[in-house]
């Protein structure tokens, strides 16, 4: 019940965001002739640019099938891509995309997937998603000065702003994972200034949740220490997810016939813009991405056609994405847990697992 009400208190957050956004962009505008260049996109590129999303779900259910892999645990391909749309139904919902691994961990408990084993698996998924949108940051705005002094001055304050939250993030979670005690020491002493402050009650159950993530951080980082090569192709697997949305925005570009700016430009925007965006408090930065494109894309779609590539662009990178996820997150409702068959076979490879662990510490122990 009370997941319910969070799910309900998202969705209306999300719509109200949705309405608020809606008027910013479009109040005083003239929506026929917005429509009228909508109506003018090229459809031949428009499909490439719908196949640019579904390879960035498919992408992170391709990651997982292969971490699960990994430890030795066979989950289906399309059940991966409904675990995957879960995740970024819940994160298109939510503020700063908080909702979507939660929920993932659920339904992988659905198949018999404990969350020791899920919330390593999703961490490393976290990790390489964050670091990604770090390298590209960091990259653009040391090393790209002509892209920066083109495009960007306007806006540099929200780009670096974007750009050290996801930093912060990153090192954060590398010190939960690597330093887990340090971080103990970290999260009890803020605990205790929040406690002191009347921020927060006092509650023991708080700390032993706080006792038991560690454990599972440790997990994380003894196997991001023992599999180097596995943690690599998922980082690669991740730059292509990540860049195949960015390219979203150059296919919507193209779709009026424009050819003016080169794709490297057009591409490194969008991403920057996700740089910016991703750990604002706000389902799927929806406000200040459009903002953001309407400053950033002006001078490249023209002023008369920004507003329909807007439309085209974040219709296809945010919503079409929101409304297939949202589809297969039913469909996960739908069919997730119900193969009896395989769940046993899942129980019985961890029964294995665990028992050939046990095997192997009794021999460290008699050595």
């Amino acid at each position: 019940m009370k997941n319910k009400k969070k799910i309900i208190g998202n969705v209306i957050f999300l719509f109200l965001v949705l309405g608020l956004t809606l008027y910013g962009v479009f109040h005083g505008e003239d929506l026929g002739l917005i429509w009228e260049n909508v109506k003018k996109a090229d459809n031949r590129y428009l499909f490439p640019a719908v196949i640019c999303v579904i390879f960035f779900i498919w992408g992170e259910s391709i990651i997982i099938h292969y971490l699960l892999y990994t430890l030795q645990i066979r989950l289906k391909k399309w059940k991966c891509f409904l675990i995957s749309s879960v995740g970024f139904f819940f994160s298109c919902i939510t503020p700063s995309a908080s909702g979507g691994q939660p929920m993932q961990m659920v339904y992988l408990k659905k198949e018999k997937i404990p969350i020791s084993i899920s919330s390593v698996v999703l961490m490393i998924v976290t990790i390489t998603y964050k670091l990604v949108l770090v390298l590209l940051g960091l990259f653009v705005l040391f090393f790209q000065p002509r892209i920066t002094d083109t495009y960007m001055q306007n806006v540099m304050p929200v780009m670096w702003l974007g750009l050290w939250l996801n930093v912060f993030c990153v090192i954060f979670m590398l010190l939960l994972t690597f330093h887990p005690q340090l971080m103990r020491q970290i999260l009890v002493k803020g605990h205790e200034v929040l406690v002191k402050m009347h921020i927060l009650k006092k509650k023991t159950s708080r700390l032993e949740k706080l006792e038991g993530s560690m454990v599972e951080y440790q997990k994380t980082a003894e196997y991001l220490r023992n599999h180097p090569g596995v943690v690599g192709i998922v980082f690669l697997i991740t730059c292509l997810q990540r860049v195949a949305l960015f390219f979203v925005t150059y296919f919507v570009y193209r779709s009026f016939g424009l050819h003016q700016y080169s794709m490297y430009d057009i591409v490194i925007l969008q991403g920057m813009i996700s740089v910016a965006v991703d750990m604002l408090p706000l389902p799927g930065g929806m406000g200040i991405s459009e903002k953001l494109f309407s400053m950033l894309f002006t001078g490249i779609f023209g002023q008369v056609k920004v507003l329909a590539g807007l439309i085209l662009s974040r219709g296809l990178s945010y919503y079409t994405e929101l409304l297939i996820s949202a589809v297969m997150t039913v469909a996960a409702q739908l069919f997730l847990g119900n193969e009896k068959e395989h769940r046993e076979k899942i129980s019985e490879k961890l029964k294995t697992i665990q028992e050939k662990g046990k095997g192997y510490e009794r021999k460290r122990g008699n050595s």
